[in-house]
Protein backbone atom coordinates (compact mmCIF):
# COMPACT_ATOMS: atom_id res chain seq x y z
CA UNK A 1 0.00 0.00 0.00
CA UNK A 2 2.79 2.06 0.51
CA UNK A 3 4.15 2.18 -2.90
CA UNK A 4 0.23 2.83 -4.16
CA UNK A 5 0.27 5.82 -1.79
CA UNK A 6 3.55 7.22 -3.19
CA UNK A 7 2.66 6.51 -7.20
CA UNK A 8 -0.74 8.34 -6.50
CA UNK A 9 1.67 11.22 -5.04
CA UNK A 10 3.25 11.38 -7.84
CA UNK A 11 0.73 11.40 -10.13
CA UNK A 12 -0.93 14.20 -8.35
CA UNK A 13 2.14 16.06 -8.46
CA UNK A 14 2.30 15.70 -12.22
CA UNK A 15 -1.69 16.54 -12.38
CA UNK A 16 -1.07 19.61 -10.99
CA UNK A 17 1.69 20.74 -12.97
CA UNK A 18 0.10 19.99 -16.51
CA UNK A 19 -2.31 22.11 -15.22
CA UNK A 20 -0.55 24.57 -15.53
CA UNK A 21 0.96 23.93 -18.77
CA UNK A 22 -2.37 23.64 -19.91
CA UNK A 23 -3.22 26.98 -18.41
CA UNK A 24 0.20 28.88 -19.24
CA UNK A 25 1.28 27.38 -22.78
CA UNK A 26 0.08 28.28 -25.91
CA UNK A 27 -1.18 25.79 -28.66
CA UNK A 28 1.99 24.35 -30.77
CA UNK A 29 1.86 26.35 -33.87
CA UNK A 30 2.41 22.75 -36.04
CA UNK A 31 1.13 19.78 -34.09
CA UNK A 32 2.65 16.84 -36.82
CA UNK A 33 6.50 18.74 -36.11
CA UNK A 34 8.55 15.71 -35.55
CA UNK A 35 10.53 17.24 -32.39
CA UNK A 36 7.36 18.42 -30.67
CA UNK A 37 6.21 15.04 -30.82
CA UNK A 38 9.71 14.06 -29.38
CA UNK A 39 9.61 16.13 -26.44
CA UNK A 40 6.02 15.39 -25.54
CA UNK A 41 7.09 11.48 -26.17
CA UNK A 42 9.89 12.02 -23.99
CA UNK A 43 8.17 14.20 -20.85
CA UNK A 44 4.71 11.83 -20.80
CA UNK A 45 5.95 8.66 -21.47
CA UNK A 46 6.93 8.03 -17.82
CA UNK A 47 3.78 9.31 -16.50
CA UNK A 48 2.39 6.70 -19.11
CA UNK A 49 4.74 4.30 -17.37
CA UNK A 50 3.59 5.45 -13.80
CA UNK A 51 0.02 5.30 -14.46
CA UNK A 52 -0.34 1.50 -15.73
CA UNK A 53 1.83 0.38 -12.55
CA UNK A 54 -0.37 2.48 -10.77
CA UNK A 55 -3.57 0.94 -11.65
CA UNK A 56 -2.36 -2.25 -11.41
CA UNK A 57 -1.47 -1.83 -7.99
CA UNK A 58 -4.48 0.41 -6.97
CA UNK A 59 -7.12 -2.52 -8.24
CA UNK A 60 -5.05 -5.22 -5.99
CA UNK A 61 -5.65 -3.04 -3.30
CA UNK A 62 -9.38 -2.42 -3.81
CA UNK A 63 -9.68 -6.00 -4.45
CA UNK A 64 -8.44 -6.70 -1.20
CA UNK A 65 -11.01 -4.14 -0.30
CA UNK A 66 -8.23 -1.90 1.58
CA UNK A 67 -9.29 0.78 -0.01
CA UNK A 68 -13.12 2.06 -0.66
CA UNK A 69 -12.49 2.94 -3.73
CA UNK A 70 -14.80 1.02 -7.01
CA UNK A 71 -12.58 -0.41 -9.19
CA UNK A 72 -14.33 1.17 -12.43
CA UNK A 73 -13.28 4.66 -10.86
CA UNK A 74 -9.39 3.38 -10.54
CA UNK A 75 -9.66 2.95 -14.69
CA UNK A 76 -11.77 5.93 -15.29
CA UNK A 77 -8.98 7.64 -13.73
CA UNK A 78 -6.53 6.62 -15.75
CA UNK A 79 -8.29 6.84 -18.88
CA UNK A 80 -8.76 10.46 -17.82
CA UNK A 81 -5.12 10.92 -17.00
CA UNK A 82 -4.40 9.86 -20.29
CA UNK A 83 -6.60 12.34 -21.82
CA UNK A 84 -5.45 15.27 -19.72
CA UNK A 85 -1.64 14.58 -20.56
CA UNK A 86 -2.57 14.73 -24.24
CA UNK A 87 -4.39 18.10 -23.53
CA UNK A 88 -1.93 19.80 -21.45
CA UNK A 89 0.41 19.44 -24.37
CA UNK A 90 -1.85 19.65 -27.59
CA UNK A 91 -3.64 22.22 -25.84
CA UNK A 92 -6.97 21.13 -27.47
CA UNK A 93 -9.40 20.78 -25.43
CA UNK A 94 -12.09 23.71 -23.64
CA UNK A 95 -10.87 25.20 -20.73
CA UNK A 96 -14.69 23.70 -18.97
CA UNK A 97 -13.49 20.14 -20.29
CA UNK A 98 -10.30 20.06 -19.10
CA UNK A 99 -11.34 21.35 -15.70
CA UNK A 100 -14.06 18.56 -15.53
CA UNK A 101 -11.20 16.03 -16.18
CA UNK A 102 -8.98 17.70 -13.38
CA UNK A 103 -11.08 17.67 -10.91
CA UNK A 104 -12.33 14.14 -11.69
CA UNK A 105 -8.98 12.59 -11.41
CA UNK A 106 -7.75 15.26 -8.58
CA UNK A 107 -11.18 13.59 -6.33
CA UNK A 108 -10.24 10.06 -7.21
CA UNK A 109 -6.26 10.54 -6.13
CA UNK A 110 -7.27 12.86 -2.67
CA UNK A 111 -9.82 10.58 -2.05
CA UNK A 112 -7.06 7.19 -2.34
CA UNK A 113 -4.39 9.26 -0.11
CA UNK A 114 -6.99 9.82 2.22
CA UNK A 115 -7.95 5.89 2.51
CA UNK A 116 -4.77 4.89 2.29
CA UNK A 117 -3.90 7.41 5.50
CA UNK A 118 -6.89 6.57 7.09
CA UNK A 119 -6.11 2.28 6.47
CA UNK A 120 -2.61 3.09 8.22
CA UNK A 121 -3.72 4.40 11.39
Amino acid sequence: MLMVREQTAKLREHLIRLKERFENTAPPKNRRNRDFFQMVKGETDPVYELLEQWEEATLEIVKQRKVNVHPHQVVSTRENMELLLMHSYFIDARPKRYMELYKSILYIFDQLLQELENTNK
